[in-house]
């Protein structure tokens, strides 16, 4: 199960996250960013806070990859999340060298 809350400032949309990163929970996640994203940012950046994960699938690093393309912030998070997150930003280089 995920878990997506929303605090909302002035600056930022900061989405904390609770669980895990899994099918079908990531569809959940990429609708919620995504129309965050074209409704209600408004100039404002997107963070997702990663300090409650416990777990991200395959499904779950193709939906974190879309964000980080699009311009999403990361924060928190334990080894696991770091190393996911550092192979993704390493991706999304190559991808924009092309």
């Amino acid at each position: 199960m995920l878990k997506i809350s929303i605090k909302d400032s002035q600056t930022r949309r900061l989405l904390v996250l609770e669980g895990k990163i899994i099918a079908p929970w990531t569809d959940e996640l990429s609708k919620a960013a995504c129309q965050d994203r074209r409704n209600h940012l408004a100039g404002r950046e997107l963070v997702i806070d990663f300090r409650e994960v416990t777990d991200i699938s395959a499904d779950g690093e193709e939906a974190l990859y879309w964000l980080m393309v699009q311009g999403a912030k990361f924060r928190g998070g334990g080894v696991f999340i770091k190393q996911v997150l550092k192979q993704l930003a390493q991706r999304v280089r190559r991808n924009d060298s092309l």
